[in-house]
């Protein structure tokens, strides 16, 4: 039986970035996927994921989102790799409306303050000036807009192919297409039962995404709710050019009757414009969703929102793909220790939103582990939270902030 001193299961967004961050903090680490990543077959695909500095999910996400970009511009320099493009991020809503987005209001509010409390670079914007910048756009006229220019998008599957090639550089053993089937705590850390071996470790980290509740069983699975998710690729109706990434931003739209979001054209003319809602419908287990895409799902968007929206789309899908989401009932992340099982941390159920602070999250997660200093504060996703009624993260401030520099500042000594 193998030995490590972590054995990270699920290589997605979360399993990657802390198995290469493990490696790269010199531990010996074991990756393991159920498939080959990156694939389509959980959350960590799409060809595009939002990223900004304020988050509209609220303030104790910031220090996450901004060390994350730190982490995206280092990956890139390692690798080669184009992974975060800073196209911008538009943020709009008319008043009094507030729909939900990731189990949270006022996203528009939320994400203003956010951007006041820690100081980063935006724009507010009224409905005439979104109008004349952005064209793009059919407003209403009653719209207040929010503009942050570091925004824009990350690209996941070069993102996990990126971190999966520095874990191994590193030194990790990454082991696709092989199941976890069990494992159990023992006197020296854990035995992880693969489809295809055993391993012994110090840790185990669960980073299994939308077969959480599968693995944990009750009580916790009821915690972890899945939702599937359609992406919609819509076809450029005319000059493809108004909706390149120089001239379109990425962009939430608050809406009636439903909220949603979009990117530009990112692989021009034939690629089409990535636009999506987020869909509450669960399903019961990560087995039951459908993998397919029906008639009304490829079309229902475009009626009921896109067709006025965004005029200069098609009602011609050049492709569609989905995805699940892992929602807690708050919908904040969960990332903490196994109530039971202390040698085993749970890293996934990141609610629909959780992409653009995974390297964050992997860092932190490593030096967690390995008992170093973590450069951002993971407390606030604690699972406890969930047994007493589901009480929201604390909305941190610029004082976190300026932790988080001075242990960078420390680091680089």
């Amino acid at each position: 039986m193998e030995r490590f001193d972590v054995v990270v299961c699920g290589l997605g967004a979360m399993g990657s970035s802390t198995t290469y961050q493990l490696a790269k903090m010199g531990a010996r680490v074991l990756g393991l996927d159920r498939s080959a990543p990156p694939h389509q077959l959980g959350s960590t695909h799409g060809d595009t994921r939002i990223t900004r500095e304020a988050i509209g999910e609220g303030l104790a996400y910031v220090p996450l989102a901004r060390r994350s970009h730190q982490l995206w511009r280092e990956i890139e320099e390692a690798t080669g790799a184009d992974l975060l493009t800073t196209s911008g991020l538009l943020v709009m809503a008319p008043p009094g409306v507030h729909t939900r987005h990731h189990g949270k209001t006022h996203f528009l509010e939320t994400t203003i303050a956010a951007a006041r409390a820690f100081s980063i670079d935006h724009e507010l914007l009224s409905a005439d000036e979104i109008g004349r910048r952005f064209p793009q756009f059919r407003l209403a006229g009653d719209e207040s807009g929010y503009f942050e220019p570091g925004g824009g998008f990350v690209r996941p599957e070069a993102a996990v192919a990126a971190q999966l090639e520095l874990a191994a550089r590193c030194g990790a053993a990454i082991r696709t297409n092989e199941t976890l089937v069990d494992y159990r705590q023992d006197a020296g850390g854990v035995t992880v039962t693969t489809t295809a071996g055993r391993y012994s470790a110090g840790a185990l980290v669960l980073a299994v995404g939308a077969w959480l509740g599968e693995i944990l069983g009750e009580p916790y699975a009821r915690d972890f709710v899945i939702t599937r998710q359609v992406l919609h690729w819509y076809a450029v109706d005319g000059d493809v050019a108004t909706f390149l990434p120089d001239r379109f931003p990425v962009f939430i739209w608050d809406s009636e009757p439903i909220a949603f979001y979009g990117f530009p054209a990112i692989d021009g003319q034939h690629g089409g414009v990535k636009v999506a809602a987020e869909h509450s419908a669960a399903s019961a287990t990560v087995n039951d969703a459908a993998r397919g895409v029906s008639h009304d799902e490829l079309y229902g968007l475009y009626d009921t929102v896109i067709r006025d929206r965004l005029p200069g789309l098609a009602r011609h899908v050049v492709k569609a793909v989905n995805c699940m989401y892992t929602t807690t009932p708050d919908g904040d992340f969960v990332i903490d220790r196994h109530p039971e099982q202390p040698s085993v941390l749970i890293v996934s159920p990141c609610s629909g939103h959780g992409f653009k602070h995974s390297p964050a999250i992997g860092e932190s997660v490593a030096a967690t582990i390995l008992r170093e200093e973590a450069l951002v504060d993971l407390s606030p996703f604690s699972l406890a939270r969930l047994r007493k009624g589901g009480a929201p993260p604390p909305r941190h401030g610029p004082d976190q902030q300026q932790r988080q520099a001075a242990a960078e500042k420390s680091q680089s000594r």
